[in-house]
């Protein structure tokens, strides 16, 4: 049997601020802005191209709280180039080496080698991750 993941519930303080930064800044496509109420809200959306989206919750206290989320990119320059012409603040890119975190792409741009980060405004953090291959040609 075949697992799906599908949705990653992340914790917001203002509904509305999250849902402008990851349609305006992020590039993700809105996929539900449904109400129940004046006291439930459901808001989903995903990156461009991927099975799994993300359901926004308010939890104030909660907000911020999530880190290590991980998208995955063909072309890592191209992605952060994206973010910053939304405005985004994104992170110089990165790799890891012997001794840790080093400025840079991975310099023989190995898969899963390159990186670079963003935060929602309640400080959710996101790696971007550099994949040149499709995961079905693992």
């Amino acid at each position: 049997m075949d697992w799906s993941l599908e949705l990653v519930v992340l914790p917001v303080a203002d509904m509305d601020r999250a849902k402008t930064f990851y349609m305006q800044k992020a590039g993700f496509e809105l996929l539900v802005d449904h109400r129940a109420g004046e006291d439930f809200r459901v808001v989903q959306l995903s990156p461009r191209g991927s099975s799994c989206a993300i359901a926004l919750m308010q939890n104030t206290e909660a907000a911020g709280t999530v880190q290590g989320l991980h998208v995955v990119v063909s072309d890592i320059d191209a992605a952060r180039s994206e973010l910053l012409g939304r405005g985004a603040e994104a992170s110089e890119i990165f790799h890891f080496e012997e001794g840790g975190q080093t400025a840079g792409p991975d310099p023989e741009r190995g898969d899963y080698n390159s990186f670079l980060s963003f935060a929602d405004p309640d400080g959710n953090g996101w790696l971007v991750q550099e994949v040149r291959r499709t995961a079905r040609q693992a």
